[in-house]
């Protein structure tokens, strides 16, 4: 025996969904822009996708260093580049989402949902590949416990994106399957 699905699941799926991709966008847009990449911003350390300062103990304050000072630190420009590649690609591929999957929820249209897939999966690639390859390049620098808001932002986005896209891929097998015993009910 089946139980009976509400007839707004659907349209509930589809809300959550999309709460989701704004949560992921806002985490984004805070990480990246808000707090300007910097997953440690630190009295004594600043480290991000776009600065890298260090405590001087001759200075007594933070020194702030650009290439070839980064080179010779070992970190690799082309590592980096494509950090940041990742990182701030994974929010450009992600502010395209709201579009088409408005649009594949009105239309019912398969090919919007593969689009909003497709989307989602190059996001979320991109962002563990960015933030992995800038995590790998600054490590002897931090630690778990220097990592600030900046990463938790990223972090949740990285778990949440993983989320979106097992629902997307899920959401129009179950709105199908309630449109077919919808229409069945609707016959019998």
């Amino acid at each position: 025996m089946t139980v009976p699905m509400p007839k707004q699941a659907p349209q509930l799926l589809f809300v959550g969904i999309l709460t989701l991709t704004a949560t992921v966008i806002c985490l984004l847009l805070y990480a990246l822009l808000w707090k300007a990449g910097n997953l440690t911003d630190l009295p004594n350390l600043r480290l991000g996708f776009y600065s890298f300062c260090l405590w001087d103990e001759g200075m007594g304050s933070l020194q702030c260093h650009q290439f070839p000072e980064l080179e010779d630190l070992g970190v690799s420009r082309v590592g980096l580049a494509l950090a940041r590649l990742g990182a701030y690609g994974a929010l450009v591929l992600t502010l395209f989402v709201p579009l088409p999957l408005l649009l594949a929820q009105c239309n019912s249209n398969e090919g919007e949902w593969q689009l909003v897939v497709g989307f989602l999966a190059v996001a979320s690639m991109l962002l563990a590949s960015g933030l992995g390859l800038f995590l790998i390049y600054t490590w002897k620098w931090l630690s778990l416990s220097l990592l600030g808001p900046g990463f938790i932002a990223l972090s949740t986005a990285q778990a949440l994106l993983i989320l979106l896209l097992m629902a997307t891929t899920v959401f129009p097998q179950k709105a199908e399957q309630a449109r077919a015993s919808l229409s069945t009910s609707l016959r019998a």
